[in-house]
């Protein structure tokens, strides 16, 4: 697949993540989004969050702008979330094929609650 993101400082949000070869399956890679927003789905108040995703590579690797740029697309979207940690785990898989991958959300206190989610996969 080719990088198309990369690089270009006018590209728009969207769903579709890129990925490079890697060779390398014994890796164990974490990513930390520190910045992440979406919508409670009822009230349409917004939420933060950090997601850490952890993966061990099958032969590709996310490439992180395209990564970045399908976090953003969730910034005025409506999503619980434990069905964002879900949502996450299964576009990444489709497009990682990876021998494990967890994605965790770790959704900032409001009205006085924090809320924790994860959602794994293994091959």
């Amino acid at each position: 697949m080719a990088l198309t993101k990369l690089g270009r400082a006018n590209t728009p949000p969207d769903r579709s993540l890129e990925t490079f070869p890697i060779g390398d399956s014994s890796q164990e890679i974490t990513i930390d989004c520190r910045e992440f927003t979406c919508r409670c789905p009822i009230t349409g108040q917004p939420d933060w969050a950090t997601i850490r995703i952890d993966y061990r590579p099958g032969d590709r690797g996310v490439e992180t702008k395209s990564l970045k740029l399908y976090l953003e697309t969730f910034r005025d979207e409506g999503i619980f979330h434990e069905h964002l940690a879900t949502k996450m785990r299964d576009d990444l898989v489709a497009t990682l094929e990876p021998v494990f991958l967890k994605v965790t959300v770790n959704f900032n206190v409001r009205g006085g609650i924090a809320l924790a989610a994860s959602s794994t996969y293994e091959r």
